[in-house]
C-alpha cells in the first residue's frame, strides 16, 4: 500500500467516522505516524484497531524534528503525518516538514480528507463560487479591524478561524463596521452540537451577547461586493 515515503493524511474534524478508507489503509501500513498530539491520535487509532509507533510533530518541535523525519524516510522508513483534525499544513503543523522533504528530494503525497473551511462554507449559505481563507484572525484589535474591513469590502466570502473567547467581540466589531453584513458562525462542525448561526452582523451580535457560543468556531463574512445567491437558482 505504501507508494511514497511520507504521506500527509487528512483526519476527521470532529466525527471520527468521516475518515476515509484510504487513510486507514495508509495509517495501518506505515512504519511510523507523526502526530500533533500523541494522545488524540492514539485514541483515533485505537478506535480502528491500529497500533503504530507515534512521533510527536507539533508547532514547537517541527523545525527540529523535520530533518530527522526526512533522514529516516531517505533511509527507507515510511511515515504518515497527521494533526489533531483536518489537513496537516493548513493552520496546523506540516508546512516546515514539507519544506525539508522538498529540500532533500524526498517524495511525498497528500491524502484528502474533511475540511472545516469547505464544510463551513457550504453550510453557511454564503456565496461559494470564490472565497478567501485567512487562517486565524489576528488577536490585536487594530490589525483585526483592518482584516475585517477588507473582508467586508471584498467580492468574495472570507473565512477565518476564531477563538470562542473572542468571537463575541469579533462579531460586535463587524456589526460596528456594517450592521447589515451577512455573516455565519459555524460551531462544532460534524460533532453532536454542530450549529450554524446565520444572519446579519447585528443579529448575531445580539444573539451572542445574550448567549455566548462555545466550542470550535469558523467565522464566515459575506463581502459587500460579493454576488448574492438568488432563491431558486
Amino acid at each position: 500500500m505504501i507508494e511514497y515515503p511520507v504521506s500527509f493524511v487528512g483526519l476527521p474534524i470532529g466525527n471520527r467516522e468521516d475518515i476515509t478508507r484510504r487513510a486507514l489503509e495508509v495509517l495501518g501500513s506505515v512504519d511510523c505516524i507523526c502526530c500533533e498530539d500523541t494522545r488524540n491520535t492514539g485514541m483515533l487509532l485505537s478506535h480502528y484497531g491500529i497500533k503504530k509507533p507515534l512521533l510527536s510533530l507539533h508547532e514547537h518541535n517541527e523545525s527540529a524534528r523535520a530533518p530527522e523525519v526526512a533522514a529516516r524516510a531517505l533511509a527507507g522508513e515510511s511515515f504518515a503525518v497527521v494533526t489533531d483534525a483536518g489537513m496537516p499544513g493548513v493552520s496546523d503543523p506540516g508546512y516546515r516538514l514539507i519544506q525539508e522533504l522538498k529540500a532533500r528530494s524526498v517524495p511525498f503525497t497528500v491524502l484528502p480528507g474533511p475540511s472545516a473551511v469547505v464544510t463551513a462554507l457550504v453550510g453557511s449559505g454564503l456565496p461559494s463560487d470564490a472565497f478567501f481563507f485567512g487562517g486565524f484572525l489576528p488577536v490585536k484589535s487594530g490589525r483585526k479591524g483592518q482584516v475585517l474591513q477588507a473582508a467586508l469590502a471584498a467580492s468574495y466570502t472570507s473565512i477565518f478561524y476564531e477563538s470562542p473567547y473572542r468571537i463575541v467581540k469579533t462579531v460586535k466589531a463587524i456589526a460596528e463596521i456594517d450592521p447589515s453584513a451577512p455573516i455565519c458562525v459555524a460551531r462544532e462542525l460534524t460533532k453532536v452540537f454542530e450549529t450554524y448561526h446565520r444572519g446579519s452582523a447585528a443579529e448575531l451580535a445580539t444573539e451572542f451577547e445574550a448567549r455566548p457560543p462555545k466550542g470550535e468556531m469558523v467565522l464566515l463574512i459575506g463581502g459587500t461586493n460579493a454576488p448574492r445567491p438568488v432563491p431558486g437558482e
